[in-house]
């Protein structure tokens, strides 16, 4: 096991003081799984429960394009800075909000600052790593994502116990701990693009301010959409998973136990997993590891006890491990160095969609054409979506041997 550690040896600082920082605030997504239940201590339900959640979802939509733009204008520090001190406000006014609408307000300040932090880190990581080495550098984000949510899944139920405000309190101040390491401990590693400043700034007038550098990349936006229905389908988790379980006739906590088992594998199988596939051809394996999701996901239908559940779980959870980091090393690499900021905003866009649909989408095939119809969607539109990367495997060679010779 600590040999496995190899595989993410000789990233430069900046990567791990990322990866710390980001086990700290994972370690403080605390509130979004008890929402439910402190609103139901302020007499929010019913419908009006949506709204605030509904609220959360549109932030996911709108942080990342935001984030990305700001971390190409005016810089991946600042944007991170904003978006984490933001949202640990965003966190007091929530808690301390006195009406359904101000709620809702805050939960969208919330995840919509929040959400602009990603594009910001994962253009800071591709910067300071080189094309070879950006899926190590995410497969090590990635990673302590995981153990930061891990140990909070652990932890918010102890701490609600304790009372809601120690909730609040710990994402906040997780939050700030974060935003403290990067004005204290990260800086800028933008580098120039080929043939000097004049011609970065000459490329930043072509581009325009927005994200047109991004659509008319037809590699781009062909991998794009592909990637996102793959991350629709890994999003049905979080989603689908726990209204199988209940329509099982199991109680919550058979899907916190399914939750923790997730949390477990991937904890430890990342560092392994990385060591051995990160010598492959990205695309083979993110098909492959595409797959196993699909596979596993659509498992969830045959399941109708805890053993069936878990089996489904270790299946998806291995695909999951496979693929971590490579779709956004794949994104990072087909950027250029001016741009990276928007082309990771395109792709935590796509992420918050794939997110927002599944709880659409995946919500309404379940309930309204049946469990039978989303698991059978999703099989189909996984193996496909994952089977399709393969078409682009060659052209994304190119380009990686193209920007490797720059």
């Amino acid at each position: 096991m600590l040999s496995s550690f190899s595989s993410f040896r000789g990233l430069p600082p900046v990567v791990w003081t990322v990866f710390a920082g980001t086990v700290v605030n994972r370690l403080g997504y605390l509130v979004t799984p008890f929402l439910v239940f402190f609103l139901a201590t302020r007499d929010v339900t019913g419908t009006q429960v949506s709204y605030v959640l509904g609220a959360l979802g549109v932030g996911n939509l709108l942080g990342p394009a935001v984030g990305g733009l700001l971390a190409d204008r005016i810089g991946r520090r600042p944007t991170m800075l904003a978006g984490l001190v933001a949202a640990s406000v965003g966190q007091g006014a929530l808690f301390l909000a006195p009406s359904v609408a101000t709620m809702a307000a805050a939960a969208l300040l919330i995840s919509a600052a929040g959400s602009m932090v990603g594009p910001a880190a994962s253009a800071l990581l591709a910067d300071a790593v080189d094309a070879a080495h950006r899926q190590r550098a995410y497969a090590l984000f990635q990673w302590g994502v995981n153990i930061g949510t891990a140990v909070a899944g652990v932890l918010g139920g102890f701490l609600a116990a304790h009372g809601y405000w120690l909730l609040f309190a710990v994402d906040a101040g997780s939050m700030l701990v974060f935003a403290a390491v990067v004005a204290f401990r990260l800086r800028e590693h933008r580098p120039a693009a080929p043939g000097g400043a004049t011609a970065a700034a000459g490329e930043r007038r072509t581009d325009g301010i927005g994200y047109g550098v991004v659509l008319r990349d037809r590699l781009g936006l062909a991998l794009l959409p592909l990637f996102g229905v793959q991350l629709f389908v890994y999003s049905l988790t979080e989603v689908a998973l726990p209204l199988a379980i209940h329509d099982s006739g199991l109680s919550p906590s058979v899907y916190g136990a399914m939750a923790a088992l997730n949390a477990v594998m991937v904890v430890l199988l990342q560092p392994v997993v990385t060591a051995r596939l990160t010598r492959l051809p990205q695309l083979p394996v993110q098909c492959a590891g595409g797959v196993l999701i699909a596979v596993g996901v659509a498992m969830t239908g045959l399941a109708d006890s805890v053993a069936g559940y878990a089996f489904s779980v270790v299946v998806w959870s291995v695909g999951e491990v496979a693929v971590a980091g490579i779709a956004a090393s794949v994104i990072a690499n087909l950027a250029p160095a001016h741009a990276r900021g928007r082309y990771q905003g395109a792709f935590g866009w796509m992420w918050g969609t794939a997110r927002f649909a599944a709880l659409t989408l995946g919500v309404a095939l379940y309930s309204g054409l049946g469990p039978g119809v989303l698991w059978w969607t999703a099989l189909a539109a996984g193996i496909a979506c994952s089977v399709a990367t393969l078409a682009f495997h060659g052209r994304v060679a190119r380009r990686m041997d193209h920007v490797l010779a720059a």
